[in-house]
């Protein structure tokens, strides 16, 4: 993908797209372009260069997923939204609960994809394959608004004016079904792709993002079907594996090394390529003030007490996900999870790509899905279809929970309970800033509990049922007359 990053710089918005090129801008509407293979390509790099500016910054998925869980406490100073967000004082107008804008025009993108790409004159099977990343993209897009908001309006044609664009939200049922075909017909994408284009939509993606969607649409029911669908989607993801694309890397750490983007751990990752097309999540989560960074630590949010004790002595997770220490000058700065002063607090920083020299230079790429997640996803939904944990879901959790450095107890030792916590706690554990968090609390049933178990610095959380969605932001309900609030906003 990174020669579509350099390539593609461009706008493809309600019919229309800006190139590159010395061409007039006039001579580039909707009649003239998607016309050629060129053409098709950077439509479909715009699709993909849409996401990096969904997950590369601190004020969206990221900031939503640690300030309104468990993992991370926003620096109680700087932008006014932070603390209400964190407190659960959530309303419409929130500056950090806007991710509608962001990922309609992310699917607005895939939609022209989807419904120009056919038309091209090209190589059959290419023309297949961007039309299936579209569909995958589409669906990731859908299922992040999907947890987020619940029901939101499906818009599955291109935008071509304004007209018809104010649409009243689908059912989560309707949202689900879309998101399950999308992904259904992107299963025809290749198994693996040559190194120029590592990065880019694979079959195993597709299904481990089926799994996902299963998993989260079984919910807290006992019995559903969705469990059973998780496991099996989940197993041809490992199935897939086993012929040498997927595995874990011996180490933990290696799987957030630079040297080691599209390597055999990432199922679906959001690349970036350093001083080039970075993100800042390193600096913008980094020590406060700390000159580690390029151009200081900014602090947007430090790590939660609740979190950092999570982790037993032993596991070697911890001091790869969190800076507990940094030395600069040969003086040593130790950090902490208690010290109000936020220019002494642990640092989230397994994404801090060290190699930049621009603040938002960071190159490690983003892990929306790794080949750890797909393993204990199985182990998940096995446990719950067969009511207890079997062979195949001990060792998927042992995998994970033995590479950590830890020694994972008999199977004997669980029953049905005791090893969904495990997983569920494994998760928190394996995941830490990978925008998991709140996800996983929300489809599990226990945001209230867990937000509440995490008041240190003077938080009390007003915390309702209803803050399992948030609100649809105010500026969307402006501009869109049809949609109705979520309720208890």
């Amino acid at each position: 993908m990174k020669k579509l990053f350099i390539i593609i710089i461009g706008v493809i918005a309600l019919g229309s797209c800006k190139k590159l090129d010395l061409a007039p801008e006039s001579n580039l509407t909707a009649a003239t372009y998607y016309k050629t293979p060129a053409d098709a390509q950077a439509a479909i790099g715009a699709c993909y260069g849409q996401i990096t500016t969904i997950y590369g910054a601190s004020d969206g998925f990221m900031f939503i997923d640690l300030a309104t869980t468990d993992d991370g406490v926003p620096f109680l100073s700087g932008v006014g939204d932070r603390v209400p967000l964190w407190q659960y004082k959530i309303t419409p107008s929130n500056t950090f609960i806007n991710m509608f804008s962001n990922s309609y025009a992310a699917i607005q993108k895939s939609n022209i994809v989807i419904a120009r790409v056919p038309l091209i004159e090209m190589d059959a099977n290419l023309k297949q394959q961007y039309v299936a990343e579209a569909k995958y993209l589409r669906a990731l897009h859908y299922f992040n608004l999907l947890r987020l908001y619940g029901g939101v309006p499906v818009v599955t044609d291109e935008s071509l004016s304004l007209e018809g664009l104010d649409k009243p939200k689908n059912t989560v049922d309707e949202v689900y079904n879309q998101i399950e075909q999308d992904l259904k017909d992107a299963e025809v994408l290749p198994v693996t792709y040559a190194a120029a284009d590592k990065g880019r939509a694979t079959r195993g993606a597709a299904k481990g993002l089926l799994a996902k969607v299963y998993l989260t649409r079984a919910g807290t029911t006992v019995g559903s079907p969705y469990w059973a669908l998780a496991a099996a989607k989940a197993k041809e993801v490992i199935d897939i594996g086993t012929t040498g694309v997927y595995d874990l890397w011996a180490n933990y750490a290696d799987a957030f090394s630079l040297a080691n983007k599209g390597g055999k751990e990432y199922v679906f990752e959001i690349q970036y390529k350093t001083d080039i097309l970075g993100n800042g999540l390193g600096r913008l989560y980094g020590v406060r003030s700390a000159p580690i960074y390029i151009g200081g630590g900014a602090g947007t949010a430090r790590v939660s007490a609740t979190l950092y004790n999570s982790f037993v002595t032993g596991d070697r997770r911890r001091d790869v996900n969190f800076l507990s220490s940094y030395t600069f000058g040969g003086t040593v700065f130790p950090l902490s999870v208690t010290d109000a002063d936020p220019t002494k607090a642990v640092a989230f920083n397994k994404l801090w790509d060290q190699t930049a020299t621009l603040g938002t230079g960071n190159g490690k790429s983003f892990p929306y899905m790794r080949y750890s997640e797909i393993l204990l996803i199985y182990a998940e939904a096995l446990n719950e279809a067969g009511n207890g944990p079997n062979a195949e879901a001990y060792n998927a959790f042992k995998r994970v929970h033995d590479r950590a450095g830890l020694t994972t107890p008999a199977l004997g030792v669980y029953n049905y309970l005791s090893f969904k916590q495990a997983v569920w706690l494994e998760r928190r554990l394996e995941f830490p800033f990978e925008m998991q968090r709140r996800f996983d609390l929300v489809r599990t049933g226990r945001l209230i509990d867990a937000v509440k178990s995490e008041v240190a610095f003077g938080r009390a959380p007003e915390i309702q049922p209803y803050h399992y969605l948030l609100p649809i932001p105010q500026g969307v309900l402006t501009a869109s007359p049809a949609l109705v609030q979520n309720p208890g906003y």
